[in-house]
């Protein structure tokens, strides 16, 4: 296998969202696939609305995404070498200053263009197959706008072949750039290279993703809390899949799958519930500790908040999609788990038997009665298994059914409407504090 040098070319004019991303990830994993080179090239000639903010998240990004560059560049710093190929297209004739009309204010009135030659050029891209180009309509295109500042057709010319890039891997959107980059290849007497381009990626709106449809920069994904893993895995499969039924790839399972022979022709479609499911798979591999040092709760517990936390994990990996999702449950259904709340009288007794609290306060006397028969070391399994009796056989006397135990149980372990089955609360809370807080629901009913 040949090894392929490729790179990511991002100009700094704004923040990057998936699709821009999805191009980096291929190139990477096609590169390191062949033990090859990816190359990062901040393409930042336009200088107006080049900006450090947005090369500064470009590189944040990739190196959350763990995908590290063997090479950087910077296209403005290779200025010299763009004005002595421009002057050497004029001097042989292949490329001539133009005198130009200027249509509004501030347009130039010399630029640099190229002599086209006429006919078609063609190409066999790796993923769609031979592509011809008409270029007879283009005429003498313009390949800069004077001898310092080379258009985005001819700087990255210069800069691939500079750089011992073979491989261009990029957007479908460029297809209709080849044709003048070929040609002027060719007039330069530069190696030519083999293309992949890329099927564009839509959302679920169905329009192309693109800041202007409202694509969010993936650091918003990483604030909420995706993992780096789940955002690679689920951007390698946008256009791409292994050949299997495999859905969930680690970075090294990636590389060893990965062959732009693979990627499809047709678009693909950046589904954020997608992307969500395959984030809960990555969560949900993380050991205890890894997910509690990634859940970041941000403030100094107590022994008691600390011992609660490590027993929900399991719980937030059952539910949770996102950490800021986890955080967020632990401030709401989960808060019951750290502090008790005031119970509503009317709440706590059986939804189903409104009026008969003398019947509410019997069943959790029964549920008191079993849980303190217990031992003090508690699973959710041998909760269940000691309470759902009660449960079943308010079931089997058709008076108000299992809700009439369970429900009041529930709410006076919680004091909320939403909260984890009664069994589970039970569990985490402990055999002590879950017999104060029935304890404390029978009081109140006997008021």
């Amino acid at each position: 296998m040949t090894p392929i040098v490729t790179r990511f070319a991002p100009s700094p004019t704004g923040y990057l969202h998936a699709g821009n991303y999805r191009t980096a990830v291929f190139a990477y994993l096609s590169a390191k696939h062949s033990g090859g080179k990816f190359i990062v090239r901040i393409e930042d000639t336009d200088v107006a609305r080049s900006s450090p903010e947005y090369e500064a998240s470009i590189f944040e990004t990739l190196t959350w995404l763990k995908l590290s560059p063997d090479e950087t560049y910077r296209q403005s710093e290779h200025r010299p070498r763009h004005r002595e190929l421009l002057e050497k297209l004029v001097k042989d004739d292949t490329a001539y200053v133009s005198k130009e009309t200027p249509q509004a204010p501030g347009d130039r009135e010399e630029v640099i263009r190229f002599r086209n030659p006429g006919g078609t050029v063609t190409f066999m891209d790796i993923i769609h197959g031979e592509i011809t180009t008409d270029i007879t309509d283009l005429g003498d295109f313009i390949i800069a706008r004077s001898f310092d500042e080379p258009v985005f057709h001819f700087a990255v010319v210069v800069d691939d072949a500079d750089e011992g890039v073979n491989h261009v891997i990029r957007g479908g959107d460029h297809i209709s750039n080849t044709a003048r980059q070929m040609l002027i290849q060719q007039a330069l007497g530069l190696p030519m290279l083999l293309y992949a381009h890329l099927p564009l990626i839509f959302g679920d709106n169905h329009k192309k993703l693109s800041k202007r449809s409202g694509a969010k920069p993936l650091s918003e994904y990483r604030d909420q809390g995706i993992l780096p893993e789940a955002m690679l895995n689920y951007i390698a499969f946008l256009g791409w899949n292994p050949g299997d039924k495999r859905e969930y790839l680690s970075r090294e399972e990636l590389i060893e799958a990965f062959g732009l022979s693979r990627v499809q022709k047709g678009s693909a479609i950046f589904d954020e519930v997608k992307l969500l499911s395959v984030n809960q798979h990555w969560m949900r591999k993380l050991s205890d500790d890894d997910f509690l040092a990634h859940l970041k709760v941000g403030h100094r517990m107590s022994d008691f908040y600390a011992e609660q936390l490590r027993k929900a994990v399991p719980l937030l990996k059952e539910r949770a999609h996102t950490f800021a999702e986890a955080r967020e449950m632990l401030s709401g259904e989960l808060s019951c788990l750290f502090n008790e709340s005031i119970l509503d009288r009317a709440l706590l007794v059986a939804k189903e038997l409104p009026k008969r609290v003398g019947m509410t306060k019997l069943a959790l006397e029964s549920l008191l009665g079993a849980i303190q028969s217990l031992p003090e070391s508690l699973s959710t399994e041998a909760v269940k298994e000691a309470l759902m009796p009660l449960g079943n056989a308010e079931e089997a006397k058709g008076k108000g059914g299992r809700g009439a135990v369970l429900w009041p149980l529930r709410y006076a372990l919680s004091g909320q409407e939403r909260s984890p089955d009664p069994f589970t609360l039970v569990a985490i809370l402990g055999k002590e504090v879950a017999l104060a807080r029935i304890q404390k629901a029978i009081g109140i009913l006997g008021e």
